[in-house]
């Protein structure tokens, strides 16, 4: 039997990074392994066409959020149903060993269509909350993917399916597990980094700069930083950096993030689940800001469990100011250890391989 004869895994996944990246990273490990792997995704994947997922075969469908006013709800229950009309016709076709879903609304159609088939079915969970998707779907799946030790939402029943596998990430980033974290000498630089989510966050563009201007000159001229802006917001940053005679690098998207990463003593950032992943992995200290209207606050509890086993800091978006942010900032360049510390907590959240971990467990279910 050729590769492309050969039945398919089918990853189901769509929208934003934080489920496209876990996608790819099980890609990458079912390719190592032999199989042949197809994602079924909706036109937002036009944003992540690179990695894996650019060398495999792409089944586009419709899908819909049901959020919103009332004639939005009706409109994305309309694309959902058509979305599982179109999966069927994909799955049929296909005839598929097993399909996994990320969540998020663009994988539920696929999911909920291979259940109707009885084709073997795995749902992954990154978030340390069960999506709302995934939440319809619990119920119906063989299994359950786990990327936190707790996970809230996931019901009773439902947890005998439940394995803890850890949040994917791509090998690039694993490749961080190797990488030492690089200590901040008592007068030496302390480099920043970041980042603010698929969605960006103005407030980051905002607040950091504030907070560093406010920092003793000597304290001062020991930062640089690396930032992710939203678009709107990289000309007035750049500015405020500039005045400040600030070593910066700002940008609307890194493409070589991996690698500022790992050259990173702190990293501020939203607490979406890659984000948490890709720290625990790389064992990087982190100040996280969780993002208020996230779902379900998902957020609040992925930056709670990492800041649980010591791997940084939580700050809420109405406490997270510029004077309280630049005291915590000059704690750390005069004391440092509290960063290494920190970057030793971050390394003991990390599952380098979930990737593994989870390509084992979707075989698992074609041979049960």
């Amino acid at each position: 039997m050729t590769h492309e004869k050969k039945a398919p895994i089918v990853l189901a996944a769509g929208g934003t990074g934080g489920h496209i990246f876990p996608a790819e990273a099980l890609a990458e490990a079912l390719l190592r392994a032999g199989q042949r792997v197809v994602l079924v995704t909706d036109k937002r994947f036009a944003n992540f066409t690179t990695g894996a997922l650019s060398t495999i075969e792409i089944r586009t469908i419709r899908a819909g959020s049901p959020a919103g006013k009332w004639y939005k709800k009706i409109l994305g229950m309309l694309l959902l149903g058509l979305g599982v009309l179109q999966a069927r016709r994909v799955l049929k076709d296909l005839k598929p060993q097993v399909v996994i879903g990320f969540g998020g609304y663009p994988s539920f159609p696929t999911v909920f269509a291979a259940t109707t088939l009885g084709i073997p079915t795995v749902i992954h969970e990154q978030n340390s909350v069960l999506g709302r998707a995934n939440r319809l779907l619990a119920g119906r799946v063989s299994r359950i993917a786990l990327s936190f030790p707790v996970t809230l939402m996931l019901e009773e029943g439902d947890k005998t399916k439940a394995v803890m596998t850890g949040n994917p990430v791509r090998a690039s980033v694993r490749a961080l597990r190797d990488v030492p974290y690089p200590q901040v000498t008592q007068d030496g630089k302390m480099h920043i980094l970041v980042t603010g989510g698929s969605q960006g966050a103005a407030i980051l563009s905002q607040v950091i700069p504030e907070a560093i201007a406010m920092l003793p000159a000597p304290l001062r001229a020991r930062v640089r930083v690396d930032q992710q802006c939203r678009a709107a917001d990289l000309a007035q940053a750049r500015a405020t950096y500039e005045k400040l005679g600030i070593n910066a690098d700002l940008a609307a998207f890194f493409v070589d993030l991996p690698a500022r990463l790992a050259g990173s003593h702190l990293v501020i950032a939203r607490s979406g689940a890659s984000t948490i992943t890709e720290l625990a992995v790389a064992g990087r200290p982190a100040i996280l800001v969780p993002l208020p209207s996230a779902m379900d606050n998902h957020q609040y509890y992925n930056a709670n469990a990492f800041e649980d086993v010591g791997g940084g800091w939580v700050m809420a978006q109405d406490g997270f100011t510029a004077a309280s942010l630049s005291a915590r900032l000059e704690a750390f360049l005069t004391a440092p250890n509290v960063l290494s510390k920190a970057a030793e907590g971050a390394r003991t959240f990390g599952e380098p391989d979930a990737a593994e971990k989870l390509a084992q467990l979707v075989l698992s279910e074609n041979a049960a």
